[in-house]
């Protein structure tokens, strides 16, 4: 399978007199996993609608290979953050009728189904009612209808949503097979730790514009490609060696300034020599949700996942 490619160029959104994307610019290359990332209200639905044809560009323009979605472009599968499925009908029969409407015959659409269902630890609620399922059991079905035409672009918003950690990886894992196929994914998340496992690249949205963009060491690098995880008690002085990135209880992060040693010796140095008490003391590089928590603030992080466990 070959990917789709997508590139949006000069993408500008205005309602009103509100802009809610601002010239913004980027690409995404056939069978790449790309992290669409921000807070809410940052742009990334916005511009997943506009992507879809949803809604028109205010300018600039969005191509899927080349050029703009229509509604007979096909091979997308999108899993939208607001799930829909037809609640009162059994889990078969709706997978069924989705798999006949994405081009498979029913006979296919209903053993792929019982397949996909076995694997997702379904198989024996196949004809229940939708509506009797919990939500991340819906989560699976859906994302089920999402994949099982074998799409070459896949737009994933928030697919892990209210799944406990077992069931997260599970559907990881069967995003990361459709990445191994070939697929070009687009991955809207808040969880870090599945960007940092699946993504080639990714977009950092602030306000409708480009916070960060790149592949993560690019991005790492960017601000400042290593942090120092520092147990501390008391408060930690100013230096020329680090910048302080945040301080919550007994730990604070420390970003290295260019005058700082690679390992980080210095740092640990000045801290003692400063009468800082250090409990622990660890260079790493910089994760994704430190780079986060710098471009929105510390609570920002905690926020965006309180918000998608409510829409849960």
């Amino acid at each position: 399978m070959s990917g789709a490619s997508i590139d949006v160029r000069d993408f500008v959104m205005r309602f009103g007199d509100r802009t809610v994307v601002d010239r913004l610019s980027f690409d995404i290359a056939p069978g790449e996993t790309f992290g669409l990332l921000g807070s809410n209200g940052s742009g990334k639905t916005t511009t997943i609608r506009a992507l879809l044809g949803i809604t028109a560009p205010t300018e600039g323009t969005l191509t899927i290979d080349g050029e703009p979605y229509r509604p007979a472009t096909g091979g997308i599968g999108y899993l939208p953050e607001e799930r829909g499925l037809y609640r009162k009908e059994s889990v078969i029969d709706v997978m069924s009728y989705f798999g006949r409407l994405r081009g498979l015959r029913g006979t296919d659409a209903t053993a792929w189904s019982m397949d996909y269902l076995a694997r997702v630890g379904l198989a024996d609620r196949a004809k229940a009612r939708v509506d009797k399922l919990s939500g991340g059991q819906q989560q699976k079905v859906q994302l089920g209808i999402t994949i099982m035409d074998r799409p070459r672009l896949l737009i994933l918003d928030e697919p892990t949503k209210g799944l406990d950690p077992v069931n997260r990886r599970l559907l990881l894992d069967l995003v990361a097979e459709r990445k191994a196929d070939g697929a070009t994914v687009i991955l809207v998340t808040h969880h870090m730790d599945e960007v940092e496992r699946l993504c080639d690249r990714i977009l950092l949205l602030k306000d409708g514009t480009a916070a960060a963009y790149g592949t993560i060491p690019d991005v790492q690098d960017a601000f400042g490609g290593a942090v120092a995880r520092v147990g501390v008690d008391g408060t930690v002085p100013p230096s020329d060696l680090y910048r302080l990135a945040r301080h919550e209880g007994h730990v604070a992060y420390l970003v290295p300034t260019p005058a700082a040693a690679a390992d980080g010796a210095d740092i640990l140095a000045s801290l003692v020599a400063a009468g800082v008490h250090v409990t622990a003391f660890a260079m790493r590089r910089i994760p994704l949700d430190e780079i986060f928590v710098q471009v929105y603030g510390h609570d920002a992080l905690t926020a965006e996942a309180a918000g998608a466990g409510a829409r849960a």
